[in-house]
């Protein structure tokens, strides 16, 4: 038994009894007296009373040390010696589920005894787990002993088990006791924490706890069932890790090509799962400690105020901490969140470089920030700025996300971003920051490229110059007068050939200084920037105009300078197509770094094919491009917000995206031409006043569909002549909307009006809709508008259920105070569904930044449906258009150009087309494409959403037979084909009935997924059977079908086998044979007993010879053959 502790005061009595207390901390042995003389008191030993007070103020705490300890004792009182003690002495040193503790005490007057357990965890403190208080009122001046069974949690005592699945770790157990009076504030009715405020007397000690691997297991007297028990004894002993986790956050790896616009990429974190990291960052709340380290290379400042760079966008749609901006000096400009609720910002003193990798580390810590920038791969410290605040920052990295770049708040910049690293809970000096740029080459060819575009822009902005008034040669060629003004613009252009360049630089760019030199001087713009972006186009046309030709995959390399003069010159579809060009291998060497190097610029230049093909890539990870769905979506959602644009201001090579395949007789066949049967026919129809073919008309005209060249006037004419000449509802509404936007028509908001109500009164929803948009547009009567909407949106109009969306969001809805994002995601979400565009792209931003609870964040879907938008873009449709068009004409060189420019987009219907077209002429591609063609398109088209039944029926042809230098894989052509069924292709079942007769095995969860019971079908005979008759069942033929045909020629096998395997057939056998042998016998000892001649015998015992052979071979034959089929019962699986 131990004794511990020590009260204020020592009975003499029991002052040679006290054992020396084992060693429990250096606080607990401080307070202990020396044996074999009384204690001093509080005035005899002042060290000793400073270490008393401090340990009777002892309180476990995870948070900020406390810089005050306040006593209890009087200050005059201080020297007296009071009788007045307790101490306690524990049996057991360590924590037990009841622990048997002995309290002894002395009370100078009538008093109240508290005893308490006080327990601390890892994440929390002092939390109280027993409790005991008692009067003495009548032993007084008398030394007075209580037992104390403290009983604690069973979760902290015993370890894990089936009932007690969740055990605590106890980092401390205290036990303290004090003595208040009675009269003196100490009552049995005082709360434990006002009766603390009088104490006279108390004490504490600590209990030994115990780690929860090392405690015994509680008998709970239950006994589990014995499929439980057995379960839990598995993993019983099994010791569980804390998740390896760090506080470093790689936010981005790969470059990021910034255009400058509204998009960024978004990321978001979590709370940490482990809970030391947790608690940590929790703590550092109002005191943030983090650093953020990334590389930039910036192509100019911010044409705006400011830039976004990285910022921090909390739950309420606010900035937060961080928030770091470019300006347009060139300076950063970071912004902060106060705890008070107030944002402070400040601005460095210096400027970022132009054109030049570096890196940006920004460390905060408190109130503090430290800005460095390094510049080149030794990383020489350009710049370093530390700025100091007196206001503490909130910083909660979890409450909202991160935006990189621009967003729909601010505009990006003009730039690349390099790998960026977070590093959430430290503060890293620059030579601590781990950062390196792993695509160092890729990052070089960058540099060097716009160190060779800037000689390119340099030659041209001397042209310029030359061709302005006051410049060095101005022309100088012929003088000025009325005579010649009038040859120049009448006559073919001057041209003016004493340019001061060097001849290896001409030779150089030939392209370049041959369309100068073919432009008029008188011609250039002011701008020099608009005139650089024209040189590049008139280079462009030159190039295409090549590659257009017969011959003209031929042509590609000789191309390539062009290309590459004009993608330098800003013309950035050039920079697309010297993507493809080397990614794929058309006609030049594949070099994929090459390619990635004009895919990204062509990115920065908001070049619309080369933001989707860049999307694409990240979005499946391929081409050596990394996976990452938020960086896929930073460029999948610049192009969806230009989609709806694009299709509003009908400008530039645009086509309406129609998913036509080349499979496709039947579609084929209408495809149509001004001068072609189909639209002369519709025109015939529509100028008799058929309001179907007017339609049909004006819509193919207006969008540029069925093969037809985009005409709006021409459209707006079949418009205004079926709505004034017919009742037809859609035609009068399609004649308002023209006239309301005047799309190559003058406004007329009147007639507009009169036409939109005679719609909407013949029951169409979408004038119904229009009506709500006209009294929200121009005049902002918001009850009216929204209930037109609510009647259209009950019409099923998707457009009025995104406007209700847009008044809920605007805070606008009639009766509605204040924005509900709720309802409005509602809105937007039913209106996707229907196909609406900007519905769709907000539900993909929800769906990207998580900060709605009815849309959980979901990178994948917000890819999806950015893409879905982007898909739809004008300038897209036009290139498909030109592949459509070029292979309707027999141009196989010019389909297969487009056909591929527009398959590395990612759309499906371009990469089936184009594995159509390479599977139609194999030698074009094996001639000109440097990839496997058929391989490549069909494997990516199968992991389209929307990919088609046969496409999942190439691929699992290809992975059967095995292709070119792929490898046979059964399992994988099992899974193409299961798709393919799963899609209600009759072929898709019909191969795998195939397989399975071959002896293929199926596996478990592709049968679930076909929704075929494996307990039921166990045997390979059983699910060919289920599988053919699924064959037959979706088979659209009314007729005998090969699946039909299959099921028949099965179950005939079936009964066949089941009649030569069944006991009749044998005995009739035995007995056949039996007669048979005996009929010889006989017939044998008649002939011998005639003595009859031997010869005509003979030639009468061949045919009973042969016949008494027969049936007894002919089962085992018919048997083999059974087992045996012949490879015209088992045909190959076909696609």
């Amino acid at each position: 038994m131990q004794r511990r502790g020590a009260g204020l005061g020592w009975p003499q009595q029991q002052q040679h009894q006290h054992p020396s207390p084992p060693t429990v901390g250096p606080r607990a042995a401080a307070m202990v007296p020396p044996s074999g003389g009384r204690p001093p008191g509080l005035g005899g030993r002042p060290a000793c009373a400073l270490l008393l007070l401090c340990y009777l103020n002892f309180v476990p705490s995870l948070g900020r040390p406390t810089s005050l300890t306040t006593s209890v004792i009087p200050k005059a009182e201080r020297s007296m010696a009071y009788k007045d003690f307790i101490y306690f002495t524990v049996f057991e040193g360590n924590v037990r589920n009841v622990s048997e503790v002995s309290v002894e005490y002395l009370c100078s007057q009538s008093c109240v005894v508290n005893f308490e357990a006080v327990v601390s965890s890892e994440f929390r403190s002092s939390i109280p787990v027993y409790k005991k208080r008692w009067k003495n009122e009548k032993h007084l001046h008398t030394s007075r002993t209580q037992i104390v069974h403290v009983r604690f949690p069973s979760i902290m005592v015993y370890r894990d088990d089936y009932f007690i699945r969740h055990s605590i770790s106890v980092s401390a157990v205290i036990l303290r006791a004090w003595i208040t009076h009675k009269y003196g504030g100490g009552d049995l009715n005082v709360k434990w924490e006002e009766n603390l405020l009088h104490v006279v007397a108390k004490n504490y000690t600590l209990l030994k706890t115990v780690p929860p691997f090392e405690r015994p297991f509680k008998d709970h007297q239950v006994c589990l069932e014995w499929n439980m028990d057995y379960i839990w004894n598995l993993r019983a002993n099994k010791i569980p890790q804390c998740p390896l986790e760090t506080d470093v956050v790689s936010l981005l790896d790969f470059p990021y090509a910034s255009s400058g616009e509204n998009t960024g990429i978004v990321k978001k974190f979590l709370r940490f799962q482990n809970r030391e990291l947790e608690a940590t960052r929790r703590q550092r709340m109002d005191y943030p400690v983090f650093t953020i380290s990334l590389w930039l290379y910036l192509l100019r400042y911010c044409k705006a105020n400011l830039c976004g760079i990285l910022y921090f966008v909390d739950s309420n749609e606010m900035y937060g901490t961080p928030s770091v901006f470019l300006t347009e000096e060139g300076h950063l400009h970071i912004q902060m969140h106060l705890v008070k609720g107030e944002d402070l910002a400040v601005k460095t003193k210096f400027i970022l470089p132009l054109k030049e990798w570096f890196r940006l580390d920004i460390s905060f810590s408190g109130a503090q920030i430290v800005v460095t920038t390094s510049i080149g791969q030794d990383l020489k410290s350009h710049h370093n700025q530390t700025i100091s605040f007196r206001e503490d920052f909130h910083y909660n990295d979890t409450a909202g996300y991160f935006i990189i770049g621009g967003s729909r708040y601010v505009a990006g910049v003009e730039g690349f971003f390099g790998p960026l690293k977070y590093y959430r809970l430290r503060t890293l000096h620059p030579a601590q920051i781990f950062n390196p740029f792993l695509e160092k080459q890729l990052a070089e060819q960058i540099k060097l490229y716009y160190e060779r575009c800037a000689e390119v822009q340099e030659i041209v902005s001397v042209f310029t110059s030359m061709g302005q008034p006051g410049g060095r040669s101005e022309r100088t060629c012929e003088l000025q007068n009325t005579y010649l003004d009038l040859k120049h613009r009448y006559e073919s252009p001057s041209t003016c050939k004493t340019f001061p360049w060097e001849k290896d630089l001409k030779d150089k760019h030939p392209s370049l200084f041959q369309t100068m030199l073919e432009m008029d001087l008188m011609a250039v713009p002011r701008n020099s920037n608009e005139f650089i972006v024209e040189i590049g186009g008139r280079i462009f046309e030159k190039a295409v105009k090549r590659l257009a030709s017969i011959e003209g995959l031929h042509q590609i390399s000789s191309v390539v300078p062009f290309l590459m003069d004009s993608s330098c010159c800003g013309y950035h579809k050039a920079s697309y197509y010297l993507t493809v060009f080397y990614e794929t291998g058309l006609n030049v060497p594949r070099d994929q770094l090459q390619g990635m190097l004009y895919s990204l610029v062509g990115g920065q230049g908001s070049e619309r094919l080369s933001s989707m093909n860049l999307g694409y890539k990240h979005y499946q990870g391929i081409d050596d491009y990394p996976l990452d769905w938020e960086l896929s979506y930073a460029y999948y959602s610049n192009i969806a917000m230009k989609t709806p644009l694009d299709q509003h201001t009908l400008q530039g090579d645009q086509a309406y995206v129609e998913m036509i395949r080349l499979k496709d007789d039947e579609i084929l066949k209408v495809q149509t031409k001004e001068d072609g049967d189909v639209f002369m026919w519709l025109k015939h129809e529509a100028t008799r006043g058929n309001a179907a073919a007017q339609q049909r008309l004006a819509q193919m005209l207006f969008w540029g569909q069925q093969g037809v060249a985009k005409n709006p006037e021409a459209a707006i004419e079949w418009y205004a002549k079926g709505a004034l000449e017919t009742e037809d509802p859609a035609l009068i509404y399609d004649y308002a909307i023209v006239l309301f936007k005047g799309q190559g028509v003058k406004k007329n908001r009147r007639l507009a009006l009169e036409l939109m109500k005679k719609a909407a009164s013949k029951g169409l929803h979408q004038a119904v809709n229009g009506l709500g948009w006209y009294y929200h547009k121009f005049k902002k009567n918001y009850a009216k508008a929204a209930k037109h909407w609510l009647k259209a949106e009950e019409m099923g109009n998707p457009d009025a259920s995104y406007n209700l969306g847009v008044l809920y969001l605007d805070g606008i809805f009639p009766g509605t105070p204040g924005r509900n994002q709720t309802l409005a995601g509602e809105y937007f979400h039913k209106a996707a569904q229907g196909g609406h565009i900007e519905g769709t792209l907000w539900c993909s931003l929800y769906y990207i930044t998580g900060n709605l609870e009815t849309f959980p964040r979901d990178p994948e879907k917000a890819v999806v449906w950015a893409k879905h938008v982007a898909e739809k873009n004008g300038y897209l449709g036009h290139v498909i258009r030109k592949g459509l068009n070029a292979y309707l004409e027999g141009s196989w060189h010019e389909a297969l150009l487009y056909y591929v420019l527009a398959a590395e987009t990612g759309i499906e219907v371009s990469q089936t087309n184009l594995a159509h077209i390479c599977e139609e002429r194999p030698d074009l591609a094996k001639r000109y494409l440097g990839v496997n063609c058929v391989w490549r398109y069909y494997n990516f088209s199968v992991f389209q959403i929307d990919a088609p039944s046969f496409a999942y029926l190439k691929m699992g042809d290809l992975y059967y037979y095995g292709h070119e230098n792929q490898s046979q894989d059964l399992e994988l052509s099992v899974q193409m084909y299961a798709q393919a069924a799963l899609d209600g292709d009759s072929q898709g079942f019909f191969n795998l009935a195939l397989l399975t007769e071959e002896g293929a095995i199926i596996p478990h969860h592709i049968l679930d997924l076909l929704e075929i019971n494996a307990t039921i079908h166990s045997k390979n005979f059983s699910v060919t059977r289920e599988l053919y008759e699924r064959c037959w069942i979706h088979t659209n033929e009314e007729t005998f079908s090969p699946c039909s045909l299959a099921w028949f020629y099965l179950h005939l096998r079936l009964l066949w086998g089941a009649l030569l395997h069944s006991a009749l057939i044998y005995f009739l056998g035995t007995f056949l044979l039996s007669v048979l042998i005996a009929w010889a016998v006989q017939y044998i000892q008649s002939i011998s007993a005639s003595r009859s001649s031997q010869t005509p015998a003979r030639t009468t015992t061949d045919p009973a010879a042969s016949s008494t052979s027969n049936p007894a071979s002919s089962p085992a034959r018919d048997a083999s053959d059974q087992d045996q089929p012949t490879g015209m019962n088992n045909p190959e699986p076909q696609g």
